[in-house]
């Protein structure tokens, strides 16, 4: 894995080639959601390396012995809808016990901020591990306002986990919260004049869902 900035990349292989699959104008639907799929996965692999272990006895079929567990309570999962859910479905596959939350945000089209229309997460999110995930870092401005919003929410452990990111996006979301790790499997060149990350992959939500 290589850090660039404030951002750690993902660079294991598979990850790379799968997003080279996704970059594809003519990749399907179906295609795109099971690559997306299969690189949160990897992603949540490597975003997960520290989590705390304790000791615990357990009996194997020839002994008793102390063996390695995860500790504390269960982290959370939480989607910046709704191409989150792209990123979502794949960690829940390697982490199935994670508690699940979800914040929905839109761009007013006078003031361009963002609005909250949906907001719902596990309780006690001050005690527990917090990785938010949204497949586009582009101007970091729904990033920096749901990290707000689940901080508001007592959530202090977090970490930002997206499959592309632009480096002005990285530069704002490091800027607002310091704090978060982030975590992307590519830094992408700019962001062009409507906001989209350049060279990219178009929206992720629309090819996720086959809206457009």
């Amino acid at each position: 894995m290589g850090t660039q900035d404030a951002a750690t990349v993902v660079d294991h292989p598979l990850v790379q080639h799968k997003l080279t699959l996704m970059r594809r104008k003519d990749t399907s639907t179906a295609e795109f959601r099971e690559l997306l799929k299969e690189i949160s996965l990897l992603l949540a692999y490597e975003v997960t390396r520290d989590l705390k272990l304790t000791e615990v006895e357990i009996e194997t079929p020839l002994a008793v012995m102390r063996a390695p567990r995860l500790e504390g309570k269960k982290l959370v999962l939480i989607s910046i809808l709704r191409a989150g859910n792209g990123l979502l479905e794949g960690m829940l596959d390697l982490i199935p016990s994670a508690r699940v939350g979800h914040i929905g945000l839109y761009r007013d089209p006078e003031t361009l901020e963002p609005v909250e229309y949906y907001f719902k997460v596990p309780e006690d999110l001050g005690d527990r591990e917090v990785i938010v995930v949204d497949p586009m870092l582009a101007t970091g401005n729904s990033a920096m306002a749901a990290l707000e919003r689940i901080k508001r929410a007592g959530a202090t452990n977090v970490k930002y986990v997206c499959l592309l990111a632009a480096p002005e996006g990285i530069e704002a979301l490091a800027g607002a919260h310091p704090d978060v790790p982030i975590y992307t499997a590519a830094i992408d060149r700019k962001l062009n004049g409507h906001g989209y990350i350049v060279p990219g992959l178009g929206d992720a939500g629309d090819r996720l869902y086959g809206t457009k």
